[in-house]
């Protein structure tokens, strides 16, 4: 099977290593729109119109599936994706909300959602939440981790300063990374709100929800990754490189 991956800029790559590491597919092409990065800024229907020519890229390559890793987009475009789309196309929000009731059973438990500000202005992450029977919810914007990841600061002093301007005065019983980019900045916010914070991101979660809603089987094969960019993909290549930490099959 084919898998399309698709992400405003390089944080879509920590879905694309969870896909990968648990070889649900055979092939997967990766699209960042690195020439746009971020998308939180932007309105939605500018998000649309960016997600739909993304979706019109992917076609040349009849993929079986398209998971849109970008919470911005899986917030406010996933549905005009799915009616311009002839193969299923897959969000990171409803399986994170799904990872959340499978981990925490404490209703009562306070949950941290962070993502960009188009994320968090949808309220799609609290109307699942809510309906899942959860109430003690917090839903914060903390968009300038985006442009850190991007830049490729994964830790130091300019992150810790970032941490602590977003999460002084919070103490969560889980954080909901709701931006593919902040897994790669997960062991700094894990240290920052210690081992006892759960800490939730797409790339688990979204294997969890294709394992079960699709019936795909984790199995050991390798997966081949395609990789594009509407800018710089040389800089994606090499990111690509050091997160996944394995060979791969770069397409410029």
């Amino acid at each position: 099977m084919r898998a399309a991956v698709f992400d405003s800029g390089v944080g879509g790559l920590t879905v694309a290593k969870s896909l990968i590491d648990h070889g649900l597919f055979d092939e997967i092409v990766y699209y960042g729109d690195t020439a746009r990065v971020p998308y939180g800024p932007k309105d939605k229907n500018t998000i649309i119109r960016y997600s739909l020519e993304a979706l019109e890229f992917f076609k040349n390559f009849e993929p079986d599936i398209l998971i849109t890793a970008c919470n911005s987009v899986s917030a406010h475009a996933i549905e005009e994706l799915r009616q311009n789309a002839s193969f299923p196309v897959v969000g990171v929000i409803e399986p994170g909300v799904v990872a959340v009731r499978n981990k925490i059973q404490d209703p009562d438990a306070h949950i941290l959602i962070i993502g960009t500000r188009a994320t968090i202005s949808s309220g799609k992450y609290e109307k699942l939440l809510s309906a899942a029977g959860f109430s003690h919810l917090t839903a914060k914007p903390t968009p300038l981790f985006v442009p850190l990841v991007e830049e490729e600061i994964f830790d130091g002093k300019i992150l810790e300063a970032t941490m602590h301007h977003y999460f002084a005065g919070l103490t969560p019983d889980a954080v909901i990374l709701g931006c593919t980019h902040f897994p790669l900045i997960a062991d700094q916010i894990q240290k920052y709100f210690g081992p006892q914070t759960i800490l939730i991101h797409s790339g688990e979660a979204i294997v969890e929800y294709l394992t079960n809603r699709y019936g795909l089987a984790p199995s050991r094969k390798e997966t081949r990754l395609k990789l594009f960019a509407s800018e710089n993909p040389e800089k994606l290549k090499k990111i690509a490189a050091k997160w996944l930490g394995k060979n791969f099959r770069y397409s410029s």
